[in-house]
């Protein structure tokens, strides 16, 4: 059951659960995730799994085709127990108990509002990305320089 190591992913449509042993466990094409799946379209490193103060956490790593949480594509994200996570269109449940009397600051757990241009939480731009190929930190001033391009 979930409790025992923390929790499990569940795949939608059938298969073997995959128990969420660490606190942190990597997802992605490399041999060398914790969690590797085998996908032309998945990223060498894809996303993250980690668990802070008894709550589940997914984080994109930069990868090229995203991550969904519950048919949203997100950079991070608290995850609930029963929410629904989608990599290179293969589904899966997270499922966890919280302990007794847990609470979640939500404010401080849900995504950074400001950390990803509308543009890419919808799914239009891909993140741009340093000569090693990480994602660069988001500015402000893009989402304004690139509204203002239209009036120019």
């Amino acid at each position: 059951m979930a409790q025992e190591y923390g929790g499990e992913l569940i795949p939608l449509g059938g298969g073997d659960s995959i128990p969420l042993i660490r606190d942190n466990l990597t997802i992605g094409r490399r041999e060398s995730c914790d969690i590797p799946l085998r996908l032309p379209n998945v990223s060498g490193l894809h996303c993250e799994l980690s668990n802070k103060d008894g709550y589940w956490y997914i984080k994109d790593l930069g990868s090229t085709n995203g991550v969904k949480v519950n048919g949203v594509r997100v950079q991070q994200k608290l995850l609930h127990p029963g929410d629904k996570i989608t990599i290179a269109k293969r589904h899966w449940t997270i499922e966890y108990t919280l302990k007794a009397g847990q609470r979640a600051m939500e404010e401080m757990m849900e995504d950074d509002v400001m950390g990803q241009s509308l543009l890419e939480k919808a799914g239009l731009v891909r993140p741009k990305r340093d000569q090693d190929g990480r994602p660069q930190p988001k500015r402000q001033k893009e989402a304004e320089d690139f509204l203002l391009d239209d009036d120019e």
